[in-house]
């Protein structure tokens, strides 16, 4: 397997590799090629990301900035929109459903590093530069779910459709669909029902 196999797949994997290196390079200039325009320049932000994040559905919106460590790893459907300060390190697979909305300063995190020092420190590779142990796990995100500013999502967890998760939670492990969910760790409040519509709450209108 190539280190890009075994990264993705979820196994130890060099990160310093020369193809990964020169991927993550790419990527990071691209989201600061992306940082740097206006919300007006749509024509030049729409190239930019047609070579950061290739796999995006129709209607995809970020606001910027944008931190990915890739962008080619994460997926969306249509109409994703992102607020301010999206962060995804996907070394492992993200992938997002149709009509996701996340709020500003949100984080995916993909990857994981060793408990032990002794494991997760650099080391000098067999091919004589400096590297470490590094691993990960895909995050998935259904259809349809909001999910609220501050909040950070962390490898392997799994956030079923119609979801809305509060503002700072951190998620880990699996919330069912149609989840109103929140807290550190997050954890699910209740399930979202037709009472939640918005045509029964009269001190809206």
């Amino acid at each position: 397997m190539t280190e890009e196999q075994k990264m993705l797949a979820g196994k130890i994997y060099d990160p310093n590799d020369s193809c990964l290196l020169e991927k993550r390079r790419n990527a990071h200039r691209l989201c600061k090629l992306y940082n740097d325009t206006f919300e007006t320049d749509e024509k030049e932000r729409e190239e930019i990301l047609n070579g950061l994040m290739p796999n995006r559905g129709e209607g995809a919106y970020l606001q910027g900035p944008v931190y990915f460590d890739y962008g080619l790893y994460t997926k969306t459907g249509k109409n994703f929109y992102a607020n301010f300060n999206l962060t995804v390190l996907d070394v492992c697979p993200v992938a997002f459903g149709d009509n996701v909305f996340i709020g500003p300063n949100v984080s995916f995190l993909t990857p994981k590093h060793p408990l032990r020092f002794e494991d997760r420190n650099p080391y000098v590779s067999e091919k004589g530069y400096i590297t470490d142990k590094e691993y990960g796990a895909p995050i998935t995100v259904g259809d349809n779910c909001w999910i609220a500013g501050n909040v950070t999502v962390l490898a392997g967890a799994e956030i079923g459709s119609g979801c809305v998760i509060g503002a700072g939670s951190v998620v880990a492990g699996k919330i069912p669909p149609d989840s109103l969910a929140y807290g550190n760790p997050c954890k699910v409040i209740r399930k979202i029902t037709e009472q939640d519509r918005i045509e029964l709450k009269k001190d809206l209108f």
